[in-house]
């Protein structure tokens, strides 16, 4: 089953006087690249919160929030005055060598890190499991969203793949007359050669130039089966670095099939398959 990189959850709870809200948020990249911003009171948990949604999200630019709401009248929140105090020297000093006017140092200190103080008791384990259960309600939204994607993109994947093998079963319809043209070419250098006007060395490499041309049903029976093997690759799970490197297959077998074709329409049917490869590739870059 495919699933995009990208999507979003959030999940919301209480617990006694406490309202939390956990937002996650992924896009595409090549590894796990996970933020976490969480409360203090909560960072004893960062860890076990790392580990679970790496577990499950796998690769992606995951970004995750939790955020405590509302904690109620039982947790005194007081402003850490030395810290204040010290940030209040720093600005002021700082301000005074460069000749600034006066600022509102207080605006700007109450936005500072730790700046406040909560009167908080360790988590209890009841609350721990309470969180978690948040957490894993939030990620499992978050996988939601990303089957939602993966299923457009299986669809999108599909179409483009059926459009290169559509264009490729044209191409034996102008094969023949490929053929000729390049009969006559050789022809032609041979009454060149029965009338003494020939290049001997030229007429050779012509020949094996164009022999080796003629024949295109190795990278026509390769790139059937690079698309064959794309479409059964698509239900493995995150099997999106893996449809990267069938991808690059199947664009050599395009490119090498454009090489040898030496035919205006065949070259065509080409290009459709270079345009729609390009933005299957473009959508693989956010397939996990």
């Amino acid at each position: 089953m495919l699933k995009s990189m990208t999507g979003f959850g959030k999940s919301t709870g209480s617990y006694q006087t406490k309202k939390v809200s956990v937002e996650i948020r992924s896009l595409n990249s090549k590894s796990v690249d996970l933020n976490t911003r969480i409360p203090g009171q909560f960072k004893e948990l960062d860890g076990a919160f790392r580990k679970y949604i790496a577990n499950k999200l796998g690769r992606g630019k995951i970004d995750v929030f939790i955020n405590i709401d509302s904690i109620g009248e039982e947790s005194a929140v007081s402003i850490n005055r030395p810290l204040a105090k010290k940030y209040y020297e720093d600005l002021k000093a700082l301000n005074d060598e460069l000749g600034e006017q006066t600022q509102d140092y207080l605006s700007l200190i109450v936005r500072m890190p730790d700046i406040y103080n909560t009167n908080r008791e360790s988590l209890e384990d009841e609350e721990k499991t309470w969180l978690m259960n948040l957490v894993e309600e939030a990620v499992g939204k978050l996988d939601d969203f990303r089957k939602k994607e993966g299923d457009d993109l299986e669809r999108e994947f599909t179409d483009r793949i059926e459009e290169i093998r559509g264009l490729l079963n044209e191409v034996p319809k102008y094969e023949e007359e490929r053929i000729d043209v390049i009969r006559e070419r050789m022809m032609k250098s041979l009454e060149d050669l029965k009338s003494g006007t020939f290049d001997d060395n030229r007429l050779e490499q012509e020949m094996i130039f164009y022999i080796e041309k003629l024949d295109v049903a190795e990278e026509k029976m390769r790139l059937s089966n690079h698309l064959d093997y794309f479409l059964e690759t698509m239900s493995l799970d995150q099997s999106g670095k893996k449809l990267g490197f069938i991808g690059q297959e199947i664009g050599r077998e395009i490119n090498t099939l454009g090489s040898k074709s030496n035919h205006a329409e065949m070259q065509k049917l080409v290009i459709g398959m270079k345009d729609n490869l390009e933005k299957i590739k473009e959508q693989i870059l956010n397939t996990l």
